[in-house]
């Protein structure tokens, strides 16, 4: 229902039944009875809204409004209306501002907590009309992480937040655990949690804030607790330890410490480390519980100012006399049943005596089946000032949800006892009972003493398709551990704040399905216990991975729990240590997890007031006891722990007797584990893929993932693989099924991404096209390389299509790279007769001048000295400066001749002296070569220089650069060509002559 109060009918109506304290105000306003502020009104479309409300209904809202309006207008003149305040606090090295009174004022109360540039916003609102009584506080806690904290928004089509991240549901439960034991008992308003990150700054994490924020809202608002909370992180860097260290700090710390508590005790802890000694940890956890010390003072100080009136009497307690009516009906039975071994005949009979509880109880007439009653019939309400209508309409500014209020019809008179009462104090009586049997006799319900252990058995590759597999069984808790193994694809992507992509190559899925409990229940997305379970033991297993360079597979464990009876979360850590090394990871050491429990008020029972820590504790211990402090780690070290309370909190010492109690149950859990039959394979599946990581140079990337990934594309489709993942810095990761398909892909990406160097020899290397000045050859997939036609033969040839064509292949050498990357080939220099300057010797074809075109290669381009012996006159000298350019290509005359013939069809066997004397053979030295210099007669001059005209004669222009384009110099040595070229010039002059 909707109310326009600038209704004129409702003025004379509604209005005219106020007491007369309430002041009027023109029509366009309007006053909620219990606010003190002017409110402009909004038109309303409904003219009908006059019938809705008759004077019955106005005197019952009068009546009301004069009930509450005493305590109302106390606390707003106290408050003015939400005023605002603020106060820093002090922390480590800096200080964060709490600040309430700004925003969100119509909440029971709500801060904003402040470090740095990091704003979180917090509020908490509870339900006007108490819910069913239970065994538990009906909490609600929800956290998220607002994307334009960051400056950013969601990634999603809908550009919104939407589901519940893992990583806030963690966070949603860091809030939960440590308010949730301070809540008294019988207090069953139902109570919202609201925390937004509003700013983030990249340096100050926004969880240990949203903890502190949430103890210190629920401290200001009608929320019965007695004390405030506050939450800390406290990390180990450089052997210091810091409260609340920044981002860049914990990427260098030894220790990941969460804690919460008031400011005498310690409600919870959860943390990380690796390998962290329990002394270490406990004085990080001393640091942390004087920082919650301090923030929990100036909270109270803070309360004192603007804190609104607590609730306490809206906390309805059982009567005390149902706990003795329940011992006197079933004591003996209880401890009877409470000493059955197994769960399910436990439970069962359990269940069977509260059956007949409530049956005799309610023959008795102490019980009645309405839930109700004990609600309302202890509780002194208004409802025999109230007349008989069950609607209220409340007033309001504007029309909004909670305007018209159902209020339950006054109720007869109830019996003693409600049914929900009878269950609630049952539970309560065996949990005593079990707490007793467990301090006096010395013996757990399955016989076990306080530091006993289950028995354990485990079992390793019971699945045989898996990449590993384990069964661990501890009591009556098993997990079903299985191991997967893959490449990136199958990494689980993390959205941040920050709007940086960031990959989790192991992470550990937990399930919880009911069939666990013997139970029947819904199956869906998994809840926030089943997150938080798999986190811890996905942190506890994590520091003993190889790194990524040394294993480079993407890591996932699921932990199936197919029987619960107590700790399941380090069940599942050791189930996932012997499914790893199952798979062939090579882990670095073995990880076990237990959970201890405790029973603080030891006197109470008849003990001597020492808390009794249990080891490796059950369900029942669990729900019965006051505490739940799970600790994983090998024999020396913690690598996760989470500690919840269930009472007031625990001290140090208490915790120190904890962490050595588990310390020595890991020690025996992890001799156990040895035992396995079968023990884990310690190596790769064959099922599992392969993956083989290469390095190649930055710049060669693009090169493998090609025009829009057409290449790397081409690759896997060629070469059959699963996938290849590259990297900005080089790395390339190939996945895949068999070994051959990994190889084959090796090899074109090697071969693509080489760096060839001079010298190198590739061999069947296919002539991709042809050009007029030679051929293109392929040295790999993709890399191509210029074979001149002067390297295609050791013969001149023509045109290159003569001898060869697209599709032949032939081995090349390498024999430069130009400045643009270019590569240039040789197949003459891999011929056989390609070096016959090793040989004194020529073929010999009949013909003189085909015997000039094989003699040795030419002297370099311009080395005129190489005739300069002969004997000078005007002429000679003249002639012999002018063709000093043709000099050097005097060798090959005849070449022209012998047009495109292979080198095969030159004659082989056919050999002439030399028309020289039989010192010219010899080595020739200085000395050689002077008197050699000296016996060339003048009347031979102008027989040499006639020579020498006709070979320039004889030779075109084309044939002289082709010679030259050969470049002889290179593989011949300078030394040697001054030596013996003019010696072999001398002998082809003699020759033709």
């Amino acid at each position: 229902m909707l109310a326009c109060p600038s209704t004129s009918s409702l003025h004379g109506g509604l209005y005219s039944s106020y007491p007369s304290r309430y002041k009027f105000f023109p029509s366009n306003y309007f006053l909620f009875p219990s606010c003190s502020r002017i409110i402009p009104s909004r038109k309303c479309k409904f003219h009908s809204l006059p019938l809705l409300f008759s004077t019955k209904t106005s005197n019952r809202f009068s009546l009301r409004a004069s009930l509450d309006s005493e305590a109302t207008e106390s606390v707003l003149s106290d408050n003015a209306h939400g005023a605002p305040f603020s106060v820093k606090i002090p922390l480590g090295d800096r200080h964060i501002l709490v600040e309430t009174g700004h925003i969100g004022r119509q909440a029971s109360s709500s801060v904003t907590v402040t470090d740095g540039e990091t704003i979180v916003y917090t509020s908490v609102c509870l339900d006007e009309v108490p819910s069913e009584p239970s065994d538990f506080f009906p909490l609600s806690v929800t956290y998220q992480e607002r994307f334009s904290a960051a400056g950013r928004t969601s990634g999603g089509f809908f550009k919104r937040e939407g589901k519940t991240k893992d990583h806030e549901v963690l966070i949603c439960r860091l809030i939960d655990r440590p308010l949730r034991p301070t809540m008294p008992k019988g207090f069953y308003h139902e109570t919202q949690i609201l925390s937004w990150v509003l700013s983030y700054d990249g340096l100050h994490s926004p969880d240990s804030l949203a903890v502190t924020a949430a103890g210190i809202a629920v401290a200001l608002s009608e929320v019965p607790i007695s004390k405030a909370i506050a939450g800390v992180r406290v990390g180990l860097v450089g052997g210091k330890y810091i409260v609340n260290p920044t981002v860049e700090e914990m990427e260098n710390s030894e220790l990941d410490l969460l804690l919460a508590g008031t400011d005498s005790a310690i409600l919870m802890i959860e943390g990380y480390s690796n390998f962290l000694p329990e002394e270490k940890l406990l004085q990080a956890v001393e640091v942390g519980q004087d920082a919650v010390r301090a923030i929990c003072n100036e909270v109270e100080s803070l309360v004192k100012k603007c804190g609104k009136p607590k609730m306490f009497d809206a906390i309805k307690l059982p009567p005390p006399e149902l706990y003795k009516h329940i011992e006197d009906i079933a004591g003996d039975e209880l401890v009877k049943a409470l000493q059955i071994r197994q769960k399910i005949p436990r439970r069962k009979a359990l269940s069977s005596l509260e059956e007949k509880v409530l049956n005799i109880l309610t023959e008795k007439g102490f019980v009645t089946n309405d839930a109700n009653a004990t609600i309302w019939s202890n509780t002194e309400t208004i409802v025999d000032s109230l007349e008989d209508e069950d609607e209220e309409v409340v007033v309001d500014g504007e029309v909004d949800e909670g305007d018209v209020h159902i209020k339950p019809t006054p109720r007869k008179s109830a019996p003693l006892f409600s049914e929900v009462d009878v269950k609630v104090v049952f539970k309560e009586v065996s949990s005593k009972f079990l707490r007793r049997r467990i301090v006096e006799g010395g013996r757990r319900s399955d016989g076990r003493t306080p530091n006993g252990i289950r028995p354990i058995n485990s079992r390793c590759s019971l699945l045989p398709r898996a990449h590993g597999s384990a069964l661990f069984t501890r009591g009556e808790t098993q997990s079903l551990a299985v191991v997967t193994l893959g490449d990136k694809q199958m990494a689980q992507r993390i959205d941040n704040l920050m709007g940086i992509d960031e990959f989790k190559r192991f992470y550990l899925q937990y399930s919880f399905p009911p069939s666990c409990v013997g139970e029947v229940g819904r199956i869906g997305a998994p809840s926030r216990r089943e997150i938080g379970h798999g986190i811890l033991a996905e942190r506890a297993l994590e520091p003993i991975l190889p790194a990524e360079d040394d294993f480079p597979y993407t890591i996932r464990v699921e932990s199936t729990i197919t029987e619960s009876n107590g700790s399941s979360s380090m069940a599942s850590v050791c189930g996932g240590c012997l499914a790893l090394q199952d798979a062939g990871i090579p882990v670095k050491c073995s990880i076990a997890g237990i959970a201890m429990g405790m029973v603080l008020d030891t006197k109470e029972f008849g003990g001597d007031g020492t808390p009794l820590i249990l080891s490796d504790i059950t369900g029942s211990e669990d729900a019965s006891g006051d505490m739940d402090f799970k600790v994983a780690g090998n024999e020396d070290g913690i690598t996760a722990f989470q500690m919840d309370i269930k009472v007031g909190g625990i001290t140090l010492p208490i915790m120190r007797e904890a962490l050595l109690q588990a310390r020595h149950g890991r020690r025996h859990i992890l001799e156990e584990m040895t035992k396995s039959s079968p023990p884990p394979a310690k190596r790769l599946s064959q099922y599992a893929p392969l993956i083989h990581v290469m390095k190649v140079k930055p710049e060669k990337v693009n090169l493998i993932i090609g025009s829009g990934g057409k290449k790397v594309k081409s690759i896997i489709e060629e070469s059959g693989v699963e996938a290849i993942d590259t990297e900005d810095d080089g790395t390339v990761k190939i996945t895949a099924k068999d070994l051959s398909s990994l190889e084959r892909s090796k090899a074109i990406i090697s071969n693509l991404t080489m760096v060839p160097s001079i010298g190198d020899i590739y061999r069947n290397c296919e002539i991709k096209s042809i050009v007029p000045y030679g051929v293109f050859v392929e040295i790999a997939p993709g890399r191509e390389g210029l074979c001149h036609i002067s390297e295609l033969s050791s013969g001149w040839l023509a045109k290159a299509e003569d001898a060869f064509k697209v599709g032949d292949r032939f081995d090349v050498k390498l024999v430069e790279i130009n400045d643009k990357g270019q590569l240039r080939l040789s197949r003459k220099a891999l011929l056989p007769d390609s070096d016959a300057d090793k040989l004194n010797v020529k073929q010999h074809s009949g013909n003189p001048s085909e015997d000039i075109s094989t003699s040795e290669k030419a002297p370099e381009k311009g080395s005129p000295k190489k005739v300069a012996n002969v004997q000078k006159d005007g002429l000679a000298e003249e002639k012999t400066e002018q063709s000093k350019d043709k000099m050097n290509t005097s060798k090959v005359t005849a070449s022209h001749k012998r047009g495109s013939l292979d080198d095969s069809e030159l004659p082989q066997k056919k050999f002439v002296r030399r028309l020289v004397s039989p010192t010219q053979d010899k080595p020739l030295t200085n000395k050689n070569r002077t008197k050699k210099s000296s016996s060339v007669s003048s009347k031979d001059e102008s027989n040499l220089v006639s020579v020498i005209m006709r070979l320039e004669d004889a030779l075109t222009n084309q044939q002289m650069s082709d010679i030259i384009e050969r470049k002889i110099s290179l593989t011949h040595p300078v030394t040697r060509l001054n030596h013996e070229e003019g010696d072999r010039m001398r002998t082809s002059c003699d020759f033709l002559m």
